[in-house]
């Protein structure tokens, strides 16, 4: 029944419609000695008119229902009294503008019935009506009937015409926020999705790096001390590292601000000296070598993807050697890395092989990861176009 409005509306709404009522009550006492009868029923006839049709335009936007009730009570009223038209009656245009503008579903067609309705009733009102009727309906008085109903059919759809006309701009501007919210939603949601995986990336990689090397200088520490103090170096190294990574991933999902440097393929000779730090034997093969300088998408991808794909080495592997393969063809990259299996493999795909999947298709193009026989298999292929 009632639509929420702003303060500045109501008040707006209110002040303009008092000053309407205060302009028109002036211009009805001005005209009612004018149209006979007994004064004292003129002026009350005006004053009740005036109120109820100024009640509506107050109420036109805050209940168009309402509104539109009052208005048609007020025509009522008027003719009741048998007033002519006046100025007053010019609330009736804002009130059917209101209901197609600002009016529910079915207040929005009841606006429309109530301009055909309102055009046909001031054609007999007029026709008839004690002021403009001359002896009822005669043939030379249908042609000035129809004309009226004409003019008055028209003012009034008019009216409405244009409020539903502003009703289709305020619903497809409504649609374009929704629309543009709804894209921000996905943006951040993908946001919050690749921070997740960087997220994991760095975490599931440096901590199964720390837990190796803890394993190793614990059992290293009694015959051979520099051992377990070289673990223990390589423990601070990959953790202020991924801690580093991780206060960059947190500054991101507090602000709004460019990503920070990522890494690339010159962050791959680290990568692997933390493996093998970590007591894995780690064969790289790089055949063919990239020409020139790959895309930084293609770098970060391969980098994310040899990360995660070493970290389930050092996770689940027997601690056979790792083999690595990177193929630079000069429109696409092959990666490849393949680890002997010491635990089952799970049924479902983990966080970290959906991540690198995600990757790869991000980047264009694709990877399977599999068990084959006793080794699991990571390969993936990914589209580099034209070096920089």
């Amino acid at each position: 029944m009632f639509r929420r409005l702003k303060t500045y509306q109501l008040v707006t709404d209110v002040v303009v419609a008092g000053f309407f009522a205060l302009t028109a009550l002036f211009v009805e006492l001005q005209l009612a000695p004018g149209w006979g009868g007994d004064f004292a029923a003129v002026v009350l006839a005006a004053v009740l008119v005036t109120i109820l049709l100024s009640g509506a335009l107050a109420l036109r936007r805050l209940s168009p229902a309402l509104a539109l009730a009052l208005a048609w009570l007020g025509a009522i009223v008027q003719m009741a009294f048998g007033r002519p038209p006046s100025p007053v009656d010019l609330a009736i245009f804002a009130v059917l503008y209101a209901t197609a503008a600002y009016g529910s579903q079915l207040v929005f067609w009841l606006g429309f019935a109530s301009s055909f309705v309102g055009a046909l009733v001031i054609t007999v009102y007029l026709v008839i009506g004690p002021y403009f009727g001359s002896g009822g309906v005669t043939w030379s008085s249908i042609p000035v009937a129809l004309a009226v109903l004409v003019a008055a059919a028209f003012a009034l759809l008019l009216s409405w015409t244009v409020g539903a006309l502003v009703r289709t701009g305020i619903r497809a501007r409504e649609n374009r926020d929704a629309q543009r919210r709804a894209e921000a939603e996905a943006v951040a949601e993908q946001e919050r999705v690749r921070i997740a995986r960087d997220m994991h990336d760095v975490v599931a990689h440096s901590l199964a790096v720390v837990i190796a090397q803890a394993d190793g200088a614990r059992y290293a520490a009694a015959s051979d001390p520099a051992a377990a103090t070289a673990a223990l170096g390589t423990i601070s190294t990959t953790a202020r590292s991924a801690l580093a990574d991780v206060r960059l991933l947190l500054t991101q999902l507090r602000h709004s601000q460019g990503d920070g440097p990522q890494p690339t393929l010159a962050d791959l000779e680290e990568l692997y000296a933390q493996v093998r730090a970590a007591g894995v034997e780690l064969r790289v093969d790089v055949d063919p070598a990239p020409q020139g300088d790959p895309p930084a998408a293609a770098q970060l991808a391969v980098y994310r993807i040899l990360q995660e794909a070493l970290t389930n080495a050092l996770r689940h592997g027997d601690g056979g050697p790792v083999g690595v393969g990177l193929a630079w063809h000069p429109s696409r990259v092959d990666v490849e890395v393949r680890n002997p299996i010491a635990t089952a493999v799970p049924g479902a795909p983990g966080h970290g092989i959906i991540g690198m999947r995600e990757r790869a298709q991000l980047a264009g193009g694709r990877l399977d990861a599999r068990a084959d026989g006793d080794v699991f298999v990571v390969s993936a292929s990914l589209p580099v176009g034209v070096p920089a």
